[in-house]
Formats: structure tokens, C-alpha cells, sequence
């Protein structure tokens, strides 16, 4: 926590930095210097861009790697850390000091990419050589599976990389850690659980946490769901989980969101110590099946380099042999056009080639993998999707993943050239060949 220190506001204890040099390390109003500028929400913004402040945070950062042997950092509320005087500086000292250092350049830098103060919304906007969370991306994903209507051509943005928000920068799909969930905010099962955030608990009337969540409680608020809506639950677990751990990017998953974990609504559980943040091992049938859906799909991720790409989808043909790196698909089966992606219901086909990969691993050599289909449903009703054929020479589809399926994970051949993408659900198949083994 570099953006701030448990001194608080100008009635918080003097610890330390306050009876040192409080107006050298932390942020102060203008021309009410015994106010703090608060940028965190916690009291006081340090004040990074005076050489002593900033010496320390170096200092200790480079402590954490050479003693410590960590090998990154995640830095909470960054753009906190920017703030020269009062405005976000985006090449200022702390970004410049940290990518010069012959040792902290070497770091994994993750950055939380905003506060609390004006302009520091910075998600893609950070130097080359910084990964951010992308809170663009939970939000898209969000509103997508959610049934917002609009939202598959901003699917197909954040799935592929977020390449609007990291291209042009000289950065790669890696620069984006792509999450839904995080420890502020609604769990996976609570986002498909409740409409309204219920933070009773807290004791300060509900007043805190954020209260626009794009989350949909399947029809029914709260745990005491009818059979049917905890099924549907379950059904937009495994698609959310799917969309992320296949997406472009580095997925971010919160902890116990693979086995369901609740805080019953509560949004801003941060005081709560206590059962209701607690991660429970006693797992149920239903969630013991979730984690195994996580882990499948882990794997599968982890197994082919098709969704770990570190260049950007071109969209065109590769190599003269007029195969593009990535198709959209129409239900129709036709690749999709300007009017297609205009007239778009709440769907969206995807075919990714495996042959046209164009990177190659740490030896030199031309990285391939497998080809894949996957088929996003957020409406209501099943949309039949026709299938691009297979390659010639013994080449069929394999079904991978149906997160409609009572066992999603159920593999097997396709051979119907269409296949009815169930409402609300995610179809995931992979182009095999029949002399392949296991």
C-alpha cells in the first residue's frame, strides 16, 4: 500500500511520516494545509513526487525484490502515486524512477489503475512496461451476461485483448488482467444473486460499497431461490467463468469465486471478520462441481496457445494461405459484416485457428495449436449456430464445453453442421482429427 499510511486524516494518530515531515510526505489541501488531500479513501494520499518520499518507496520496493525475491507488484489505487501537486501526471516521477531502475525495471508491474480523486480513471493509460487491472473489461462482461442489449461487439473488444486500450501503446494482450470479480465488490455467486447490494451489516446504513453492480439475480433476490433460478445461477457461473479464463489477456480470478463463495450481498465486507467473508471448505454437491468446472477449464486454457496469444489478432489472412487468425461467425455461419454487427442479437460466434498463430516459443520455432469454436448466448432463447466445415482429411468438431448441459464438461463429436446454442450459455468445441489420441 504505497498510495497511503495508517496516519488517517488530520484527526487520525501520529505514527510516524506526520510527526517527521507531514507536509513533505503526504498530499495537503490548498491553502488548508492541515487538511489532507485524499485521494485513497483512507485519509491521506502520500506525496510521491517529493525526492525523500519517493527515495523510500524505492527503497523499500527494491528491498521486496533483492531480499525478498518477489517478483512484481500489484499497486492498490496507482494513479494516487502519479499525483504531482494535485492532477495525475502519467510520466511522472514514480513511473519514470520505477521503469529507469536497473532492478525495479525487471518487475512485473501490475497497477490498480484508479483513485478516488478527479481524472483518475486511468484504465489504458498507463506506460509500456505496466499490466492493468481492466475494470473496462469486468464491466463489459458484466453487462453482456447480464442480458444488457448492445453489448456483443464490446464482448468480442475485451475477449480478444482489449487491443483500443493497449495496442497503440506498444503493449500486448498481457497488459490487460482481465477480471469480473475482485475483493471489492459482489462475489461471482452474489453478482448473479442479488440486484441490490446488502451491506446491513456494516452498521452505516447501507451507505457504503458501490451500488451500480450490472448484476441480475436470475429473477429471485437472495439465497432462498426456487430450484430453477439456482440452476440458472450455476449456468451463469460457468459462463462467466468460461469467458474469462478464455479470454486474450491474464485472467484474474478472486478467491472462492471457483466454489461459489457468498457474503450474502454484501459488497463492502472489508470490517467483516467473520463467517460471512470467510472462505468454507464444507462444500456442497453443486459447488464441488463448480470448482471441478474451474479446473477443466484452467486446464484447457493452460493447453492451448490459441488463448494465450501475446500479439493482437490481425483478422486477416496469415501467410499467403488466405486463413485469417480469427473469424466472427453469424448464425448463419457466415463471417459477420457491418450490417451483421449492427443488427446483432445478445450472440456471438468466434473461430479461432490454431494454424495461424504467427508467434514462435523460446527456441525459435513456430508455435501451433489447436483450432476452436466458441458460441456466446446471453439472451433468453437458443440461437442455432451453423458451423464453419472442419478441415479436410479426416478433421471433425469436438464438443469441449456447454455450460447448458447438465454435465458441460461431456465431450464428444459434432457432426451436425449446426449446433443450437441454448439461452444463456457458452459452447465450446475443438477441431480434432480422427487418428488423434488421447
Amino acid at each position: 500500500m504505497y498510495n497511503h499510511t495508517a496516519e488517517g486524516n488530520q484527526l487520525g494518530p501520529t505514527l510516524s511520516f506526520r510527526g517527521l515531515d507531514n507536509l513533505a510526505y503526504y498530499h495537503t489541501v490548498f491553502e488548508q494545509p492541515r487538511y489532507y488531500a485524499d485521494f485513497a479513501g483512507c485519509g491521506n494520499t502520500l506525496n510521491t513526487g517529493h525526492p525523500r518520499v519517493l527515495q523510500l518507496v524505492m527503497d523499500s520496493l527494491r528491498y521486496w525484490m533483492q531480499e525478498m525475491h518477489v517478483d512484481g507488484f500489484r499497486f492498490d489505487l496507482a494513479p494516487a502515486l502519479a499525483r504531482e501537486l494535485y492532477s495525475v501526471n502519467k510520466l511522472g516521477s514514480f513511473f519514470e524512477t520505477v521503469l529507469q531502475d536497473p532492478i525495479l525495471s525487471r518487475a512485473k508491474l501490475i497497477a490498480e489503475p484508479w483513485d478516488l480523486g478527479e481524472g483518475g480513471y486511468l484504465v489504458g493509460n498507463f506506460p509500456p512496461g505496466w499490466a492493468e487491472w481492466n475494470g473496462i473489461y469486468r464491466d463489459s462482461i458484466r453487462r453482456f451476461w447480464k442480458g444488457d442489449g448492445g453489448t456483443a461487439s464490446e464482448l468480442a473488444t475485451r475477449i480478444t485483448g482489449s487491443s483500443d486500450l493497449y495496442e497503440s501503446s506498444g503493449r500486448r494482450p498481457f497488459a490487460s488482467v482481465n477480471f469480473v470479480t475482485a475483493h471489492d465488490g459482489f462475489t461471482l455467486h452474489d453478482l448473479v444473486s442479488y440486484n441490490e447490494k446488502h451491506n446491513e451489516q456494516n452498521l452505516d446504513g447501507d451507505g457504503g460499497g458501490e451500488n451500480n453492480n450490472n448484476s441480475w439475480n436470475c429473477g429471485h433476490e437472495g439465497e432462498d431461490a426456487p430450484p430453477e433460478v439456482r440452476a440458472l445461477r450455476e449456468r451463469q457461473k460457468r459462463n462467466i467463468l468460461t469467458t474469462l479464463l478464455l479470454s486474450q489477456g491474464v485472467p484474474m480470478l478472486l478467491l472462492g469465486d471457483e466454489a461459489g463463495r457468498t457474503q450474502q450481498g454484501n459488497n463492502n465486507g472489508y470490517c467483516q471478520d467473520n463467517e460471512l467473508t470467510w472462505m468454507h471448505w464444507d462444500w456442497t454437491p453443486a459447488q464441488k462441481a463448480l470448482v471441478e468446472f474451474t479446473q477443466a477449464v484452467s486446464k484447457l486454457w493452460n493447453s492451448n496457445p490459441v488463448f494465450q496469444r501475446r500479439n493482437f489478432f490481425q483478422g486477416r489472412p496469415i501467410r499467403g494461405k488466405g486463413i485469417k487468425d480469427i473469424l466472427w461467425l453469424a448464425p448463419s455461419g457466415q463471417e459477420m459484416d457491418d450490417d451483421t454487427w449492427n443488427g446483432s442479437g445478445p450472440w456471438l460466434g468466434m473461430a479461432l485457428n490454431g494454424e495461424a498463430i504467427e508467434e514462435t516459443d523460446l527456441q525459435g520455432n513456430r508455435i501451433l495449436g489447436k483450432s476452436f469454436l466458441l458460441f456466446f448466448n446471453a439472451g433468453p432463447d437458443g440461437v442455432p449456430f451453423t458451423m464453419p466445415p472442419p478441415a479436410a482429411g479426416g478433421w471433425f468438431w469436438t464438443r469441449v464445453i456447454d455450460t447448458a448441459k447438465e454435465k458441460p464438461l461431456d465431450t464428444g463429436p459434432h457432426a451436425d453442421p449446426v449446433y443450437n446454442v441454448e439461452g444463456r450459455s457458452v459452447v465450446v468445441l475443438r477441431m480434432d482429427r480422427r487418428d488423434r489420441k488421447e
